[in-house]
């Protein structure tokens, strides 16, 4: 099997844990403050990998933990504005407009990594931006403040994946994930602490929730992805990331009944199909 084909498929596995957490995490946070439930989560993963590769921390260097700083920073400002999105949307929704950050992927690549955007990509943006329109207003044109979050957590993942692109070949992306997922768990306890009356759950389905992303959607998935994403590029990542709200309304509907309207499944559909033709190679639509 090649490190390519490796790669697609456990980046497919990880779309697919991404997916099914969105009205796992949407109901937790019903009990449990945003912050609160995002310090333990993160501290719990924080604390498996610590155990797991512990041999590996004497070697984190300057650049290591500065890119991983960074790259946390961003990781903790999407998980924050879209667990906080969560409370005033869908699960299905939130889905579908975290997966524009696929999308915004070339433009930040064009601004931070000087690679230029195809024509590909430029239709597809603006296919998915007439998705995002349809999906997040409602009749009268206003936005849902949990759509509004929710975009914002985009541009921050968008920023992950594209940051992920820059470090994973050079350093050690067991540490990588360590030290961003430590500084997510840092961010989540300081503002939990200073901004809410943080507690320590009670109920079992909350601890459920708490473990199957701490373990599964967080130290197993960006352990993945971010040793994964060493062996493929930004955009390639990108496009499997785009199954993404797919998994997440499918999950949506099973498990809470989320059923979308007509007009958020239209929505859904042209920011999948811009989602996909964003990261297609420019000789493909050419052809």
């Amino acid at each position: 099997m090649s490190k390519q084909l490796k790669s697609d498929i456990v980046l497919t596995v990880v779309t697919m844990v991404w997916g099914s957490t969105f009205i796992i995490v949407k109901n937790a946070i019903q009990t449990l403050p945003v912050y609160n439930f995002l310090f333990i989560r993160f501290l719990l993963a924080f604390l498996l990998l610590v155990i797991i590769f512990y041999k590996r921390l004497k070697n984190i260097d300057k650049k290591t933990l500065t890119a991983a700083s960074l790259i946390g920073t961003m990781l903790f400002l999407g998980y924050a504005f879209q667990t906080m999105g969560l409370k005033y949307t869908t699960a299905s929704k939130s889905g579908f407009i975290t997966g524009f950050s696929v999308v915004l992927v070339p433009i930040l690549e064009a601004v931070f990594l000087k690679r230029k955007p195809s024509k590909p990509a430029i239709l597809g943006i603006l296919l998915a931006f007439i998705g995002l329109i349809l999906l997040t207003t409602n009749i009268d044109l206003s936005i849902n403040i949990g759509d509004f979050l929710t975009l914002l957590c985009a541009f921050a993942f968008g920023m992950q994946i594209v940051l992920i692109a820059k470090y994973a070949s050079t350093l050690d992306t067991y540490l990588l994930a360590t030290i961003q997922i430590g500084i997510v768990a840092l961010l989540s306890g300081i503002v939990t602490f200073l901004f809410e009356k943080p507690f320590i759950p009670t109920s079992v389905d909350v601890w459920l929730a708490i473990i199957i992303t701490g373990v599964f959607a967080t130290a197993f998935a960006y352990v993945a992805q971010n040793t994964m994403q060493a062996y493929t590029t930004a955009t390639h990542t990108a496009l499997i990331f785009a199954l993404e709200p797919v998994f997440a309304a499918i999950a949506a509907f099973l498990i809470a009944g989320e059923v979308m309207s007509f007009r958020a499944i239209i929505g859904g559909i042209f920011m999948f199909a811009g989602i996909v033709l964003s990261e297609l190679p420019e000789s493909e639509v050419s052809k």
